[in-house]
């Protein structure tokens, strides 16, 4: 057994504990980055990149069969879903250098490969390995939370770090879960041939606003994938390629292969918490500061129960620098930070919903909307199909949400807004080029003031005046 030193222990190669090791390495710190399994974690090996990629080849197949109104005859595309993944493949390992084991040492970081578990208030030990550091920092992710359905231990299914990794086609896939992963998988699936069908014991995109996740639902519909909803999973059986699924009300649902999409759970298992006087329940307690009860060890990203995105685990990074390597007080906020679900059309949203707002501003609130078919560009490019909604309270935004082509991409003037406390006269005030679908973003600020302007009597009364004074 061997004992290193180090200002900092990450435990997790994930986006967050990569981030916070390649910035505090290069600001001077010294740093012990441990990892047991894939360098660059959930995101880049068996979810964001990934569903991604695999999405594209859907939209790919998707667009040979929709051409008809631009003058291109429809075709049954020849899909090879084998193909597919290796286009995942391809993916990954385009994007895996730049999270590999050999930049991080490059860049003078220590990297173990063994998984790390605390053995001290103070100490980790990661294979024959133990680590003493002034912090710690807990990025361990989260995986698959798969529920004890009855059955379902005796059944093959997939979860997303398995379905990359399927070679043959699904004739029917069975999804159990209508959240953003599942809905997801499903566009996809049915996009490169396939029959699924969406099992949800609520609502299909239930933590999104209601009306714009009707656009979502409507067009998955339309494209042919079952979505049965308050359809609550009671037993599970049959074996691979013939598997059924009754529900707490009685349907029965049957398929070839089934993937399993009903959340996340935190990797706080086998990290020696206890020993390291570290409170959790489903997840690390952490202060604003992202501190746990242990002052010297912080958790960001999906194992400190905030919001489970890639994108949050880099802004964790970042606010901990701050104070691991500065001394300054540094905390985390969840008011502006975006997400997007990455169907077609997309769904994406920053800040409250409307149902938010209205429940904490009341009478204060004004909500705005703009239809995509308003936009020049998107009539253009055949794109209609959509929506925004920005809540304003006295001036300002307060959330925003979008349906439509690009919404994960338009989100970000939004996130932008919060996260600086911008006006809606910043956004009006944008010049964008002509014709974009960024221009739905002033054309729903500019919604905002219209009636403001153009259905005041004292505005009128106003430039009446001046126009008679006026040399």
């Amino acid at each position: 057994m061997k004992t290193i030193k180090a200002d900092i222990c990450v435990i997790g190669a994930g986006s967050g504990g990569l981030s916070v090791a390649a910035g505090a390495v290069q600001m001077g710190a010294s740093v012990v980055l441990l990892e047991g399994h894939k360098m660059g974690g959930d995101c880049l090996n068996f979810g964001c990149v990934p569903s991604k990629a695999l999405i594209a080849a859907g939209k790919h197949a998707h667009a040979m069969q929709t051409g008809a109104d631009f003058g291109v005859t429809p075709v049954v595309p020849k899909v090879s879903y084998a193909g597919a993944k290796d286009h995942v493949k391809r993916v990954i390992d385009t994007i895996a250098p730049a999270d590999s084991q050999e930049r991080f040492e490059g860049l003078g970081v220590t990297v173990i490969r063994e998984y790390g578990r605390f053995i001290s208030p103070t100490q980790v030990q990661a294979g024959d390995t133990v680590i003493k550091a002034r912090r710690f920092v807990i990025s361990t992710g989260s995986s698959p939370f798969v529920p004890p359905i009855p059955g379902l231990d005796g059944v093959p299914y997939e979860t997303n770090e398995t379905i990359f990794d399927l070679r043959d086609k699904p004739g029917h896939l069975l999804i159990v879960g209508g959240g953003p992963i599942g809905m997801e998988m499903a566009q996809a699936h049915v996009r490169l041939g396939c029959k699924v069908t969406v099992i949800e014991g609520m609502k299909a995109l239930g933590k999104d606003d209601p009306e714009l996740a009707t656009i979502i639902l409507d067009r998955m519909r339309a494209e042919g994938i079952e979505i049965a909803e308050d359809a609550l999973a009671q037993e599970i059986r049959g074996k691979a390629g013939a598997i059924e699924i009754e529900t707490k009300d009685g349907r029965i649902f049957k398929g070839t292969h089934l993937l399993m999409a009903v959340g996340r759970k935190a990797n706080i298992d086998d990290l020696g918490l206890d020993i390291a006087k570290v409170e959790f329940d489903r997840a690390i307690k952490v202060d604003a500061g992202l501190r746990t009860t242990n002052r010297k060890i912080y958790a960001i990203g999906d194992v400190a129960g905030s919001l489970q995105f890639t994108h949050v685990a880099g802004y964790h990074a970042g606010v901990i620098i701050r104070s691991m390597l500065f001394g300054l007080p540094s905390k985390a906020r969840t008011g502006h930070i975006p997400w997007a679900t990455y169907t077609d059309p997309e769904l994406a949203h920053v800040g409250l919903s409307e149902a938010q707002a209205k429940e904490t501003h009341g009478e204060n609130l004004e909500v705005v909307r703009f239809k995509y078919a308003e936009n020049d560009r998107a009539i253009s490019t055949g794109e209609t199909t959509g929506m925004i909604k920005v809540m304003v309270v006295k001036g300002r935004p307060v959330g925003a949400s979008i349906a439509g082509a690009a919404a994960g991409e338009l989100i970000g003037v939004w996130a932008l807004a919060l996260a600086n406390n911008l006006k809606m006269s910043a956004v009006a005030a944008m010049v964008l080029p002509y014709p974009t679908l960024g221009e739905i973003n002033k054309r729903a600020a500019g919604a905002y003031f219209s009636p403001r302007l153009f259905d005041s009597a004292m505005v009128k009364r106003v430039v009446g005046f001046v126009q008679k004074v006026w040399p």
